[in-house]
C-alpha cells in the first residue's frame, strides 16, 4: 500500500527544540584551536544563534513538499520516500539512496537536474532508509545494507518498475551494492560515488594485492587512526552514544556538522559549501523524528555482514564509478575491479563526501553519462 503525504512536522515540536538550544550548556575549548579537537565552539555558538533567530523549518518544508512524498507499506515497514517522474524523450527508473549523517535532503539539488532532462531523464525514487527521517524505526536486529536491498527492490516493483538503475553514495553504496548481488535480472545498472566500507575483495588461493593496493590499505588505517573514532563507537556501543545526541540538539548538532565539516570539501569554512539553512534542516529533521540511534545502528548490523566479493560472487551489473577527489579514503580501481564490473569513471579534481550537495552538477552529468551508455 502507498499513500502521498505531505509532511508537516507539530510546531509543538519546534518550539520543544528552541527552548532546548536556550539552555546549552556549552563547553570550553583550547584557544584558537578552530576545527582542530572536533566542532569548533566559535561555529558552533554562531550555528546555535542563526538556529534559534532565524531558521524557519516551514521553508524546508515547502521546498520538500514541492515533490511528491509518499509512505509505502513494506513487508509491514513504514518507508517514507520522494517519487518524481522524468520530463525526457526516455526516462528510466532510478532509486538513488543517501548515507549517514545525511537523509533524504541530501538529494534535492539533484531532482531538477535529472528529471528535467530533454533527451535521457529519470523516474527519480528517494527513500529515507529504516530508522531516517520519515522512516520507521526498525528495533530487531539484522537492518542491515542487504535487509534495506530487498525492502528496495519490492518498492521498486510495488511502483511497477521491473527493471531499474542504482544509485549511491556512503550507505547508499552498499546498498545499492546489495541490489545488484541479490537482484541482478532487475538492475539495468549501478552508478557509486563512494565504495561501501564494508566491501572485502576476495582474492584467489597464492594471490596478493599489488603495492597499490597495499598502499591504500594502509591509508585507510591511518585515516580511521585519526578521524574514525566515530565510527568505532557507532559500531560497538550505538546506545551509549544516543542518550546524549537524543537529548542535546547542540550535542546532536555537533556531532553532524563536524562530519560535513571534515569529509567535504570545505578549505577551512564550512560555509563554503554548505549554508547554515541546509546544516539546519538535516540535524532538524534528526531531532525532531528522535533518529540518531535508529540511524546509527546501521554501522553495528553493517560491521556484523560484510560485502565479501569473489570469484562467484562477482558484480556483473554494469558499474559507474564517480571519485571526487576529497573522498577518502577512496580505493584505487584495481580494489574495486576484483568485485564489480566498472563499465564508466570518472575522476573529479573537486568535492568531497556529499557530491549531491557540493557538485550536484558534476554528479548529475556523470549519472547522465553512464546510464546513456547502457540504453
Amino acid at each position: 500500500m502507498i499513500k502521498k503525504i505531505e509532511i508537516e512536522l507539530a510546531q509543538s515540536h519546534l518550539d520543544d527544540l528552541k527552548a532546548k538550544l536556550k539552555l546549552t550548556r556549552w563547553p570550553d575549548e583550547i584557544e584558537n584551536s578552530g576545527w582542530t579537537y572536533g566542532a569548533s565552539l566559535s561555529y558552533m555558538k554562531e550555528l546555535a544563534d542563526y538556529w534559534i533567530t532565524y531558521f524557519n523549518w516551514r521553508n524546508t518544508e515547502s521546498e520538500i513538499n514541492k515533490y511528491g512524498n509518499f509512505i509505502a507499506q513494506i513487508d509491514g515497514y513504514k518507508i517514507h520516500f520522494m517519487h518524481i517522474k522524468g520530463k525526457g524523450e526516455k526516462s528510466v527508473p532510478l532509486i538513488i539512496t543517501h548515507g549517514w549523517p545525511s537523509s533524504f535532503l541530501e538529494m534535492l539539488k539533484l531532482i531538477p537536474l535529472l528529471t528535467e532532462n530533454k533527451g535521457i531523464s529519470f523516474d527519480l525514487v528517494i527513500p529515507s532508509m529504516p530508522g531516517y527521517g520519515f522512516s520507521q524505526k526498525i528495533n530487531q536486529p539484522g537492518c542491515n545494507v542487504s535487509f534495506i536491498a530487498d525492502l528496495w527492490h519490492k518498492l521498486m516493483s510495488e511502483l511497477g518498475y521491473d527493471k531499474y538503475g542504482v544509485q549511491g553514495g556512503d550507505f547508499g553504496a552498499g546498498v545499492s551494492t546489495a541490489i545488484s548481488m541479490k537482484y541482478p535480472e532487475h538492475v539495468i545498472g549501478m552508478h557509486l560515488n563512494y565504495i561501501p566500507g564494508n566491501y572485502v575483495p576476495l582474492l584467489e588461493e597464492k594471490e596478493e594485492f599489488t603495492k597499490e593496493e597495499n598502499d591504500y590499505l594502509d591509508s585507510e588505517e591511518d585515516w580511521y587512526s585519526k578521524e574514525g573514532g566515530y565510527s568505532l563507537q557507532q559500531n560497538t556501543k550505538p546506545l551509549t552514544l544516543a542518550y546524549g545526541l537524543n537529548d542535546s540538539p547542540m550535542g546532536l548538532c555537533a556531532w553532524i556538522v563536524e562530519k560535513m565539516y571534515g569529509w567535504a570539501e570545505c578549505n577551512g569554512y564550512i560555509g563554503n559549501v554548505f549554508t547554515k539553512d541546509e546544516l539546519l534542516s538535516n540535524v532538524t529533521l534528526y531531532w525532531v523524528t528522535e533518529t540518531i540511534h535508529s540511524s546509527v545502528r546501521l554501522y553495528n548490523e553493517n560491521t556484523k555482514n560484510p560485502l565479501i566479493i569473489g570469484k562467484n560472487s562477482y558484480i556483473n551489473i554494469p558499474t559507474g564509478i564517480a571519485h571526487f577527489r576529497y573522498e577518502e579514503p577512496f580505493p584505487p580501481r584495481k580494489f574495486i575491479e576484483r568485485g564489480y564490473n566498472i563499465q564508466h569513471w570518472s575522476d573529479f579534481p573537486d568535492g568531497g563526501h556529499f557530491p549531491a550537495m557540493e557538485k550536484p552538477e558534476l554528479l548529475a552529468e556523470d549519472i547522465i553519462s553512464f546510464f546513456s551508455k547502457l540504453l
